[in-house]
């Protein structure tokens, strides 16, 4: 089981599927900001986005992990 806290860190996956997240996510913003993205760009991108939440929600349901406090996905 996974245990987090403000003060600790969690599960070192939890961590990893945590930062695959955020970086799916700051990149699909970033090259939106940039560019006018294709429909299939801005669909494949949001597909990552949308796994990388899946893939950190199963976990989390699996192993009992919790956010981190004060992080919202």
């Amino acid at each position: 089981m996974c245990f987090s806290s403000a003060r600790a860190i969690s599960c070192p996956e939890h961590a990893r599927l945590e930062e695959e997240y955020r970086a799916a996510r700051n990149r699909m913003r970033g090259l939106q900001l940039l560019r006018k993205l294709t429909r299939m760009e801005e669909r494949r991108l949001a597909d990552e986005v949308a796994m990388a939440i899946a893939q950190l929600k199963e976990h989390a349901a699996k192993h009992g992990c919790e956010r981190r406090q004060g992080h919202k996905i």
